[in-house]
């Protein structure tokens, strides 16, 4: 009888997971192995012949190319510039809501609307504030008590990559504070209760508690803002169509689109894809290595 009841719970349980595997299975991972499986072939987008096999020689084109190259600086440079204030910040401001209480929740929908948002959105409302009579400008001019400086948001090298991490920082710094305060709130209050009995300072609060209990939730934020800062794509894309220079901000993910839709070299942009795939794989599996485990004991 209770064999029966396993096999039905089990039954309906398949039943149920089914149409998501399929979903992944037909979104998700068919692209994957058709874009392994390209990446070996030398295959024109635009062409109706078929693929030609072409064995390792996409790989060994792109390890030889200066241009893959200087894609993978622009995205290390991104993704060092980027990832460590969102996840810095985020936390920060996380503590500071849930030591206030009073208006923390408008704040918290004030900080996450930018998630919201589009990227291509996003980009272009940041496009119009970087622009010589924007407000960022403006803001550098006052703060630098100059007048009529144009800072080149978008033509210096340098500018126009602090420009590209600032556009991504502000959309996800909400998106992942709402993170860390979903963590803090499940830490346990009568911890902190009895370390302020025992004369716990706050500095030590938060460095001997909040964050080793946190240490899940600052492992889940570290992950997804480090794959997102690899999967950047909208804002280099929209901000070298309005005429920045490419080569500052030409991220891998970039790098490929114009391999594949402009050079129509399928086969040559999908071994960059299988490459930053990897690259995303291998990172996520050391960062859930070296954190040991998400478990945490109160």
């Amino acid at each position: 009888m209770a064999k029966s009841l396993e096999k039905k719970t089990a039954l309906w349980g398949w039943i149920f997971v089914t149409p998501a595997v399929l979903f992944f299975s037909v979104f998700s991972f068919y692209p994957i192995a058709n874009a392994l499986a390209l990446s070996f072939f030398q295959k024109n987008l635009i062409s109706l012949r078929k693929p030609v096999f072409v064995g390792l020689k996409n790989y060994v084109h792109i390890f030889s190319s200066p241009d893959f190259w200087n894609s993978v600086r622009a995205t290390v440079i991104f993704t060092s510039g980027t990832f460590v204030a969102l996840v810095f910040f985020s936390l920060i401001l996380a503590v500071f809501l849930t030591m206030r209480p009073r208006g923390s929740r408008v704040l918290q929908l004030i900080y996450y609307t930018p998630a919201i948002l589009s990227s291509v959105v996003a980009a272009l409302i940041w496009q119009v504030i970087f622009e010589p009579r924007g407000i960022a400008n403006q803001a550098v001019n006052f703060l630098l008590h100059t007048q009529g400086i144009d800072m080149q948001w978008l033509s210096n090298s340098t500018m126009l990559q602090i420009a590209t991490m600032i556009v991504y920082f502000w959309k996800y710094i909400g998106y992942f504070t709402v993170l860390f305060i979903t963590g803090l709130d499940k830490i346990p209050v009568g911890i902190y209760e009895a370390a302020r009995i025992d004369g716990a300072s706050r500095r030590q609060m938060f460095f001997c508690i909040t964050l080793p209990l946190l240490k899940p939730t600052t492992i889940l934020v570290s992950i997804m803002a480090m794959l997102q800062c690899l999967k950047t794509f909208s804002t280099q894309y929209l901000f070298t169509q309005a005429g920045s220079p490419l080569s500052p901000i030409n991220v891998i993910t970039l790098n490929i689109y114009n391999t594949a839709m402009r050079e129509y070299n399928v086969g040559r942009s999908s071994s960059m894809s299988v490459l930053l795939f990897i690259c995303m794989l291998v990172l996520t599996v050391m960062q859930l290595k070296f954190s040991r485990s998400d478990d945490v004991s109160y």
